[in-house]
């Protein structure tokens, strides 16, 4: 059977569509700095706890992000963790970076998302290890756990990394204004 375009319709099954990057260009995200990251639940589905008065409570999938997320520095040495709060179908985080990465790996470009401290590599990292735990402990019948790619923010100095904080330690008590819940007036 052919399509309007004319190309078989078992050829367009496997055509993907092309996919622009939400990263900035040119931006080599080896460097030093500091990282706000936003990463979406699978759909947005509400799979990682619940808001409580105000308070995030993680269940089991959001402890094991958590304990995750804690672990991030045991495998990339160049990587501090800084706030972090498990959401209802979403996380936030920061994501220190110190200077190893970008002196020892080759210059920007293909190899980039390939380098062991990219935050591409840490982020890609964390998300595996998450998913290997849920579907080991079968806490995910069926499906992904998280959303394609993720949400970044470069944080720019030390006022901007402590209103990122703010707004980490907030996000539980603003849940009812938050374009992720799904039940948002």
């Amino acid at each position: 059977m052919l399509s309007p375009i004319g190309e078989s319709m078992t050829n367009l099954d496997t055509v993907r569509p092309s996919r622009r990057s939400i990263r900035l260009r040119d931006y080599d995200y080896r460097q030093s700095g500091g990282y706000f990251i936003t990463i979406n639940a699978y759909r947005r589905r509400m799979l990682f706890g619940q808001i409580e008065e105000g308070k995030a409570v993680s269940g089991k999938i959001g402890e094991i992000i958590r304990s995750c997320w804690e672990e991030i520095p045991l495998h990339f040495p160049s990587v501090e963790i800084d706030g972090f709060v498990v959401m209802p179908n979403h996380v936030h985080g920061i994501i220190l970076i110190s200077g190893v990465g970008a002196a020892c790996c080759a210059p920007t470009g293909a190899l980039e998302a390939r380098s062991p401290s990219s935050l591409s590599a840490v982020v890609r990292s964390f998300k595996s290890s998450c998913s290997r735990c849920v579907s080991r402990l079968c806490l995910l019948q069926g499906g992904h756990l998280w959303q394609r790619n993720y949400y970044e923010h470069i944080i720019r100095n030390g006022a901007d990394l402590n209103d990122v904080r703010e707004y980490i330690l907030n996000n539980p008590v603003q849940w009812s204004q938050d374009r992720e819940n799904p039940d948002r007036a």
